[in-house]
C-alpha cells in the first residue's frame, strides 16, 4: 500500500513535468547547441569599443593620436564610432578611423607617416589585429597595436544570434496563438500561412496607392487595420463553413488557403511591393531599449491570451467544446458562436503576422508565409496541444515555437543543409504527436 506523501507527491510531480517539461527540453537544446557551436571569438560591437578606448587612454594618456582600423560589419562600425567617441570626449585626437578592409587601414597609416603624424596607438578588433599590413609600418610595435583578448565562446550564445532567433519567432509565435486557440476546440487551420501573403499585399497596395513612400503615419496604420480586418474575415467565413455547413476544418481551411494565396497574387500581380515609408518598417526594425518590437508584441499577447484561457469564460468554452462538443451544446455553451469568434481570431491574427513579416522585410509579397502553416502547426503540437482538441496551454506554445526555431538555428550554425533539417523537424513533430496520443492513451486506461 502507497503511502499518503507517495500518493500525494507522484500526481505533482507529474503534473509539474506535464507543465513545464518543456522548459526543460529548450533549455538542453540551447545548452547541446551551445556546446557543439563553441568557436573562437573575436569581440566586437560598441561596449568593446569603449574598453579599448579607455585602455587606450589609461597607456598613452589623454593627449595620445590614434587610429581607428576595423572591417567593414555593423558590429565593427559601432566599434569604431563607441572608441572614437570615447577618445575624443577624453581630449585624444583620432587621426583616422576607417572601417573595411586592410587595404582602407593600409592607405590610413601610409598617409599618416606621409603627414609626419606620429602614431601612439591602433584601435583594432580581434579580426583586424591579424591583418598582415599592420607588419609593414615597423614602428607600430605590438604595445602600440591594442585590440580585445579573444576566446572560445558558443556562437549560438552571442546576444545577436539570441535576440535574431527571437525576432524570427515572434511571428511564428503570434500566428501560433490563434491556432492554439482553434486546435484546442478540436479544429485545424491550414489558410494562415496564405492569408500572412494576403496582408502584407493588401497593406502595401494600400500604402502604394495613397502616398507611397511619402505616404503619412496615419495612412500606414488604416493600411494595416484594413489588412487584419480582411484576414479576420477570411476567417469568418471559414468559421461560417465549419458551424454552419458542418464542413470539415481540414478541407475549408486548405480551400482558403489556396483562395487567399490566389488572391495575393491577383492583387499584387505576381510582383512584391516595396513603395512605402520608413515608418512602415518601425514594428518589423524598431525596437525600445533594445529589445525589438516584434519581441514586445509577442510577449504583450501571450500575457493577454494567457489570462483569457485561464481565467475567462470564454478560455473555459474552448477546453469544453474542444473535450466534447456535443456535451457542451447541450450544456448551454453557445458552440458554433464560440468557435466561430476562434477563427476569426486565428485569421486576424495571421494577418497580424502578414504585417510583422512585411514591416521586417520592407515590402509585401504575395510567396510572404510560404510553409507557415506548417511551422506553425509544429510549434503548437510539441507545445503540449493535443491535436484531438480539449488540451492545450498558451506558455507551451510559445515554448514550442522557440523550440522549433531553436533546433533550425542551431542547425544553420552548424551546417545542417536544408533537406536535413526538414528531417528532424519532421521527426519531432512525429515524436511530439506520438508521445500525446501514448500519454491519452495511459490516460483512458487509468
Amino acid at each position: 500500500m502507497s503511502s499518503p506523501v507517495h500518493s500525494r507527491t507522484y500526481p505533482l510531480l507529474r503534473r509539474f513535468v506535464s507543465d513545464y517539461g518543456m522548459v526543460f527540453v529548450l533549455l538542453l537544446l540551447m545548452a547541446g547547441f551551445s556546446l557543439l557551436t563553441i568557436q573562437p571569438q573575436r569581440p566586437t560591437g560598441a561596449a568593446v569599443g569603449e574598453a579599448i578606448a579607455d585602455h587606450i587612454l589609461a597607456q598613452f594618456g589623454n593627449t595620445a593620436r590614434v587610429i581607428i582600423a576595423v572591417p567593414g560589419s555593423e558590429e565593427d562600425r559601432a566599434f569604431a564610432a563607441a572608441a572614437k567617441k570615447r577618445l575624443e570626449s577624453a581630449g585624444a585626437k583620432v587621426v583616422a578611423a576607417t572601417a573595411g578592409s586592410p587595404i582602407d587601414a593600409g592607405h590610413a597609416l601610409q598617409k599618416a607617416v606621409d603627414d609626419g603624424v606620429s602614431i601612439d596607438a591602433i584601435a583594432l578588433t580581434g579580426a583586424s589585429a591579424a591583418w598582415t599590413v599592420l607588419d609593414k609600418f615597423p614602428d607600430l610595435t605590438a604595445e602600440r597595436r591594442v585590440s580585445p583578448s579573444s576566446g572560445n565562446w558558443p556562437v549560438f550564445l552571442k546576444s545577436s544570434n539570441l535576440i535574431g532567433v527571437a525576432n524570427q519567432t515572434a511571428v511564428y509565435a503570434v500566428i501560433a496563438i490563434g491556432m492554439t486557440m482553434v486546435i484546442i476546440t478540436g479544429g485545424i487551420d491550414l489558410s494562415v500561412g496564405s492569408l500572412v501573403a494576403l496582408a502584407s499585399v493588401i497593406a502595401t497596395i494600400i500604402i502604394r496607392d495613397h502616398g507611397g513612400v511619402s505616404a503619412s503615419t496615419t495612412t500606414v496604420t488604416i493600411a494595416f487595420l484594413i489588412a487584419i480586418l480582411a484576414t479576420a474575415t477570411a476567417g469568418a467565413l471559414n468559421g461560417m463553413m465549419i458551424t454552419v455547413f458542418q464542413l470539415p476544418p481540414f478541407i475549408v481551411t486548405l480551400a482558403m488557403m489556396l483562395v487567399a494565396r490566389g488572391l495575393a497574387k491577383r492583387l499584387s500581380d505576381f510582383q512584391s511591393i516595396n513603395a512605402v515609408p520608413s515608418v512602415f518598417r518601425w514594428l518589423g526594425n524598431g525596437s525600445v531599449f533594445s529589445v525589438p518590437n516584434a519581441i514586445l508584441l509577442m510577449i504583450v499577447l501571450y500575457i493577454a491570451t494567457h489570462f483569457v484561457m485561464s481565467r475567462s469564460v470564454f478560455g473555459r468554452y474552448l477546453y469544453a467544446i474542444g473535450g466534447n462538443a456535443l456535451a457542451s451544446r447541450l450544456s448551454g455553451i453557445p458552440v458554433r458562436q464560440t468557435t466561430l469568434t476562434v477563427y476569426v481570431v486565428c485569421g486576424a491574427l495571421a494577418g497580424l503576422g502578414g504585417i510583422m513579416v512585411s514591416s521586417r522585410l520592407n515590402a509585401g509579397d504575395p510567396k510572404f508565409g510560404t510553409m507557415y502553416e506548417l511551422e506553425v502547426i509544429a510549434a503548437v503540437v510539441v507545445g503540449g496541444t493535443s491535436l484531438m482538441g480539449g488540451e492545450g496551454r498558451m506558455f507551451g506554445t510559445l515554448i514550442g515555437a522557440f523550440i522549433i526555431a531553436v533546433i533550425r538555428n542551431g542547425m544553420n550554425l552548424m551546417g545542417v543543409n536544408t533537406a536535413n533539417q526538414d528531417i528532424v523537424l519532421g521527426a519531432v513533430l512525429l515524436l511530439a504527436v506520438l508521445l500525446d496520443r501514448v500519454k491519452r492513451a495511459k490516460l483512458a486506461a487509468s
